[in-house]
């Protein structure tokens, strides 16, 4: 039986998951048990996360050409709202209503107008308004029905149980969990330069273990804060920062059929509204963005399904920037760099193959004797050079095993600015390793 990982958190894990945390204002959350998936007996399978303000909303969305039922519905919300007056995001695990036809269309529609119903009771709503003000997302076995009458009865029991507390942010970012060993959260604070006086925060939480390879969206994330961002430019904002992040990460190359990160703004704690990135208050906020999104998609590498290691592969001097992040996540995402780093193997010859045919790059890019391979320690000491322009390095393997026995690691590829010698662009890939463990977690994910 594939586990609930999320039950019991390792102990080297454990200090990935925060005890406190600050989060925006106006903004609830919550986490309940259901019984989605019938062998999940006792833990949190539906979350909520609401807003007592309307906000402004926008989200990226799997590439998958199977794309799921939330998946289809949250984008027609958005798209006919115009990213305008989302008050909430329902989230269920243990099943992905994928492939699911139109009911599965009609089980997260229904959701969404649950979650509306609880808005209304409370005077929140005036109506049950069309389209829906909440966003749909669903994590887990794909081809499968929802449970729907069990979610559909329990959403106000959620609804009632809304807090700002930060126990009921880590129960809805536990309750979005599949085979996760650890809940993903984080929250910060930062202050714009125009509105000083005003202390505002960011939350998000994430999943995501196996199934990892995103293009233009990945697993399911959730972003809120509450600073006044125009929605005229928060779609930009989190795309921006989103491929710097959630699509510069990799486990297994699979792509999903769910994956969607949404980003919410209420606005709630004041101050002048972001209304360009042109102006010094939007680049802030891209840069804190980024950055936040970027702490958040490193946990799931770091959770990567049988995941021993967190590697950072890092490609500077290259011609292009879209040429090095190619490199990058070619890298990143070959088996056999992968299970080399698993087996502490310092096999660079992998790595050279994989930049050697890593597809869409310029003729000009890679100049083999201009190469250089390093494998960079994160306890500070010097980088083990593999490869120095082209040219193999007698490699220490006794410092070459201690290396590869921490937990983290840099792999740094300098490709020395090109056939020219000219490039300075760089970009960065994080991935993990390739265990055991994978095979034995994917082969009985179902039961």
């Amino acid at each position: 039986m594939a586990p609930d990982r999320v039950c019991a958190i390792p102990s080297a894990k454990q200090q990935y998951v925060p005890t406190t945390g600050t989060y925006p204002k106006g903004f609830l959350a919550t986490g309940i048990h259901v019984g989605v998936k019938p062998s999940n007996t006792q833990f949190p399978d539906l979350a909520l996360i609401a807003s007592n303000i309307p906000c402004s909303a926008a989200a990226v969305f799997t590439k998958n050409i199977f794309q799921a039922a939330p998946v289809t519905v949250s984008r027609d919300i958005l798209q006919k709202r115009s990213g305008e007056g989302i008050r909430a995001i329902v989230i269920n695990s243990g099943c992905a209503n994928a492939v699911t036809g139109r009911g599965g269309l009609e089980d997260s529609l229904s959701m969404a107008r649950a979650v509306d119903g609880c808005f209304a009771n409370a005077g929140l709503l005036s109506s049950f308004s069309e389209p829906s003000s909440t966003l749909v997302m669903s994590t887990g076995v794909i081809g499968q029905r929802l449970p729907i009458s069990k979610i559909l009865l329990a959403i106000p029991q959620a609804y009632a149980s809304l807090s700002s507390s930060h126990s009921s942010w880590l129960l809805a970012s536990r309750a979005i969990c599949t085979t996760d060993t650890f809940p993903k959260i984080l929250s910060t604070t930062f202050s714009l330069p125009s509105s000083p006086g005003v202390n505002y925060s960011l939350a998000g939480m994430t999943k995501g273990a196996g199934m990892i390879h995103p293009n233009m969206a990945t697993l399911l994330g959730i972003l809120a804060t509450d600073a006044p961002i125009s929605e005229s430019i928060l779609s930009r904002l989190l795309k921006n920062a989103v491929d710097q992040s959630f699509h510069a990460i990799s486990i297994d190359g699979d792509m999903s059929t769910n994956d969607t990160v949404a980003f919410l703004a209420n606005g709630a704690a004041g101050g002048n509204p972001i209304t360009s990135l042109d102006t010094r208050d939007g680049q802030v906020m891209l840069e804190v963005l980024t950055s936040f999104a970027q702490q958040l998609s490193h946990l799931v590498v770091r959770d990567g399904e049988g995941a021993t290691k967190f590697v950072k592969v890092k490609v500077i001097n290259s011609p292009s920037l879209p040429d090095a992040k190619q490199i990058a996540g070619t890298v990143a995402k070959s088996l056999l760099v992968k299970t080399a780093l698993y087996g502490k193997d310092a096999n660079w010859g992998r790595i050279i193959c994989a930049i050697g045919h890593t597809e869409g790059v310029g003729a000009d890019t890679v100049a083999p004797d201009k190469t250089n391979v390093s494998f960079v320690p994160q306890d500070g000491s010097n980088p083990l050079k593999l490869l120095v322009n082209g040219e193999p390095e007698a490699v220490d393997e006794v410092r070459a095993a201690k290396i590869l026995d921490q937990e983290d690691l840099e792999i740094l590829v300098d490709l020395g600015g090109g056939k020219d010698g000219t490039g300075t662009e760089e970009s960065s890939y994080w991935t993990c390793d390739l265990s055991h463990e994978y095979v034995t977690i994917n082969a009985d994910y179902r039961t």
